[in-house]
């Protein structure tokens, strides 16, 4: 079980003279195997939590501890191997390559990490794709499927190197309501085996689905 901690953390951005404090002495701390919803505002900071504990972007100041480990001083190198084996991020808008199969989407992370031989990872890939539901449809391309299916295809890369964290960033935003319940239970189904859950979103439903709610607002922690 994979425990976050945000420690004193302040992140500010500078555009010329202009500096912008997204993030407010931040502390908090994220439980392994939970599933939490992160809720506020547009621009309160909610992708800026996100981004830290994927180490997509640093602290101005303080700390990102994720399963005991400091990644706020990790090199880019040491980062990016760090995030390739223990986070998988869904995106609001699928970012799925459209001249790949459904199955080389899938495959792309493990590829980009020489992981295994072509044979292990195209059956991890096949069998990530099973479980999200499109074993019928590894062939297609994304023009071929519907909004709900690129998502799943979507997760289904998520979780290509069996990472113990999925992150989400408005993971439901372009998906109907039916679709978007679907797509939790999906999550759940992963959360159940031990992975922790974490996502940004605007959807009331979704939000009352999680185990926990944070609430983002003007960079600080109004509620956990």
């Amino acid at each position: 079980m994979c425990k976050i901690e945000l420690r004193n953390l302040d992140k500010v951005y500078t555009t010329g003279k202009v500096e912008y404090q997204a993030l407010k002495n931040i502390n908090l701390t994220i439980g392994g195997g939970q599933v939490t919803a992160i809720v506020g505002p547009s621009g309160s900071g909610k992708s800026t939590i996100l981004n830290m504990i994927t180490g997509i972007d640093r602290p101005t100041s303080g700390s990102v501890i994720v399963d005991g480990t400091r990644i706020d001083t990790m090199s880019e190198n040491e980062l990016a191997r760090w995030r390739g084996k223990n986070v998988g991020i869904i995106f609001q808008f699928f970012q799925l390559f459209p001249t790949l199969t459904a199955l080389e989407n899938a495959m792309l992370p493990m590829d980009l990490a020489r992981m295994g031989s072509n044979s292990e990872r195209r059956m991890m890939a096949m069998k990530n794709l099973t479980l999200v539901g499109l074993g019928d449809k590894m062939n297609n391309l994304p023009s071929a499927l519907s909004g709900g299916e690129q998502q799943r295809v979507a997760i289904a890369r998520a979780l290509a190197c069996d990472p113990k964290i999925i992150i989400g960033d408005e993971p439901t935003g372009n998906l109907d309501s039916q679709t978007e319940a679907a797509m939790f239970e999906l999550l759940k189904k992963l959360n159940d085996q031990g992975k922790t859950i974490i996502y940004v979103t605007h959807s009331k439903d979704l939000a009352a689905r999680a185990m926990r709610r944070i609430t983002i607002r003007d960079g600080q922690v109004q509620n956990t």
